[in-house]
């Protein structure tokens, strides 16, 4: 599936590893229930895991120096989960990898997709990217704090004189 990364469409490096299939070498994106196999692999590349919405984050905390990617997933548009574990990842375990969106998010949620430290999304085959090229670019004024390193303007603005 192709990725979106900073609006733009990405090509995805990655590739994921079926439950009864070996890992083999190369970037590859395993199930939580295969990290410790994944971790013990010797083929050469990367090693993402796929955190499905259900998991704490810090059960990852051990295997985070091994990890370059984590991806979230939202199994409908409606399941906030992934937010929270975006945020965790990153603001409490320190995770600077990439971590990605997979399942159904919606364009509208780019934005705060990436203000809770998701950097790629993956969308479905033949997605039109400018609806999310345009919610990349929709808001450039952040009244809350996000992990982006970014000047919080919002109550500034509030309390110009007019």
């Amino acid at each position: 599936m192709p990725l979106l990364e900073s609006g733009v469409l990405a090509a995805d490096p990655w590739r994921p590893a079926a439950e009864d299939e070996p890992i083999g070498a190369g970037d590859v994106i395993v199930p939580l229930a295969r990290l410790d196999e994944g971790l013990a692999r010797s083929d050469p590349g990367r090693l993402g895991v796929l955190l499905p919405p259900e998991a704490e984050p810090s059960a990852l905390r051990a295997a985070l120096p091994g990890l370059s990617l984590i991806a979230v997933t939202f199994p409908i548009f409606r399941d906030g989960r992934a937010f929270t574990q975006a945020r965790t990842l990153r603001e409490h375990l320190g995770f600077t990898g990439e971590i990605r969106a997979t399942g159904k998010p919606l364009p509208d949620q780019y934005e705060f997709l990436r203000r809770c430290g998701v950097t790629t999304v993956e969308v479905p085959e033949g997605t039109d990217p400018a609806p999310w090229a345009r919610e990349h670019a929709r808001f450039d004024v952040a009244y809350q704090p996000s992990i982006l390193n970014e000047t919080r303007e919002g109550f500034a603005l509030r309390r110009i004189p007019g």
